[in-house]
């Protein structure tokens, strides 16, 4: 029988949105969650505002869900945020609390509505509503024993795992927040989660706080959650602070009540959120994300100097390395690249001739700025290489004399099973290829990678110092 959830869901799908879209060139975003709690407030507009805000995240599908405290009402569907809400929408969504996502797909399959969050279902009369970001390992076994039993599912995502392992904890210890502990022993892998029900929320992250995950207070009374701070910022909340790792946050009637759960030997915290997913604007464990990668580009210059005439920044997240390159190196920055906005993950490349060129549909040089110039280009990563390799051909073709080319992060030689979409090892252009090697193909004058101790010394005003770096050292915090 379908849930009351459930139903309030059919009939809200609006056909012919879902795209082909090929694997990019580069690491990809791993979802976006957002949650307040703010009776009197209209919850459903601010969680919109939030998963805006997110929306770098994840581009495939948006989705909200709220609670009046008796039943929950969800939209969701595929495409941006602004694609799928509207004022129809957001009225049709009434309640005092509410949980959102933007979702990237790293399990299940993309851009279709049964993958889209949040996740529906009960815990006997009780409906609930789950968001999810990161990636669970274990859940293929977990799916293979309910199916054995009989058991049916509606996706193909972990998340739908996630939500019926914590119904079946929750039975068995009578309290939601008793169930989710008790399921966070048995889960294995990354995740960042908000669990509602028509009443309270539920904020949690794994045990080793892969994914990010944080606290606010909204001015008028009550709380947000969000992956990021900027998305804190956007409804005016004020930032109190991250979720602990193995932390089990309750919102309700009576306030925010927290208590631990279930403990890892130690911090692994995705370092690459400041290389490149998170929004420069937020906030992560007490960090700067904008100082960390200004920071990031004043070591590389340290480590990797060049004479030449102009610093450029590949637009966005390279962009604040490349002023601290041009900075502390003394060479002019540069605005020689720009970026088309509206070129999103979900645009139709069919073919691999029309993947490799797609970068032209995103970048184009300015011939004007860097004609007969010397150029130090700051980016973020070189996953496959295709981008850097086509980068770097249209930067000679607009007639730069030299281009040297800087990457604030280590190589990327491991792929990662946390919650990022990376390619096989195979297809790491740093796997098994000395620097060198990587300079020759993608064909620039010289090429250098930030050191992961240089990484290390940008990030230095974090709360920790225990990171998760799999996807350059191979040394996973979980086993794959």
């Amino acid at each position: 029988m379908a849930t009351t959830a459930e139903r309030e869901a059919e009939g809200t799908h609006r056909p012919g949105k879902a795209t082909v879209c090929a694997a990019p060139d580069r690491l990809e975003e791993a979802c976006g969650v957002f949650a307040v709690y703010a009776p009197g407030e209209e919850v459903a507009r601010l969680t919109g505002y939030g998963l805006q805000a997110l929306q770098h995240r994840g581009q495939e599908s948006a989705g909200i869900a709220t609670g009046d405290g008796e039943r929950l009402r969800c939209f969701k569907d595929v495409g941006l945020v602004t694609q799928v809400f509207d004022d129809d929408a957001m009225e049709a969504l009434p309640g005092h609390l509410a949980v959102g996502h933007v979702r990237y797909s790293t399990s299940g399959a993309a851009a279709c509505r049964e993958a889209a969050q949040p996740h529906l279902s009960a815990i006997d009369e009780v409906d609930i509503a789950l968001v999810h970001n990161g990636t669970l390992l274990n859940t293929d076994g977990l799916r293979r024993e309910w199916e054995a039993r009989g058991a049916a599912f509606a996706s193909g995502t972990d998340t739908e795992v996630a939500c019926r392992l914590i119904a079946e904890a929750t039975r068995a210890t009578g309290s939601v927040r008793q169930g989710i502990r008790r399921a966070m022993t048995e889960l294995r892998g990354a995740y960042a989660m908000v669990l509602a029900t028509p009443e309270a929320l539920y904020a949690f992250r794994d045990p080793h706080g892969i994914r990010p995950l944080c606290l606010g207070s909204l001015p008028g009374g009550g709380w947000a959650v969000s992956s990021e701070t900027c998305g804190l910022d956007i409804v005016g909340a004020t930032y109190l602070r991250d979720v602990e790792p193995g932390e089990v946050v309750r919102i309700g009637a009576d306030g925010l009540t927290a208590e631990p759960g279930p403990a890892a030997p130690t911090r692994a915290s995705c370092i690459f959120e400041y290389v490149y997913f998170a929004r420069p604007d937020s906030v992560i464990d007490g960090q700067s994300v904008y100082q960390a990668r200004r920071a990031m580009g004043a070591i590389l210059s340290r480590e990797a100097p060049v004479e030449a005439d102009l610093v450029l920044g590949v637009p966005d997240s390279g962009t604040p390395a490349a002023t601290g390159y041009a900075e502390a190196s003394g060479i002019p920055y540069a605005f020689g690249i720009v970026k088309n906005h509206y070129v999103g993950r979900t645009f139709i490349q069919p073919t691999q001739a029309l993947r490799e060129r797609g970068i032209t549909l995103k970048l184009n040089p300015l011939p004007s700025v860097i004609a007969g110039k010397r150029l130090v280009v700051i980016d973020d990563s070189i996953v496959r290489g295709t981008t850097s390799r086509q980068l770097v051909a249209m930067l000679y073709a607009a007639g730069a004399a030299e281009v040297h080319l800087r990457i604030v992060s280590p190589e990327v030689a491991w792929p990662c099973f946390y919650g990022i979409d990376t390619a096989t090892r195979e297809q790491l252009l740093a796997a098994g290829r000395t620097v060198e090697e990587m300079n020759r193909w993608i064909g620039s004058d010289s090429l250098a990678f930030i050191s992961l101790e240089g990484l290390h010394e940008a990030v230095a005003g974090a709360a920790h110092r225990h990171w998760c770096e799999a996807c350059f050292t191979g040394r996973y915090p979980l086993e794959p």
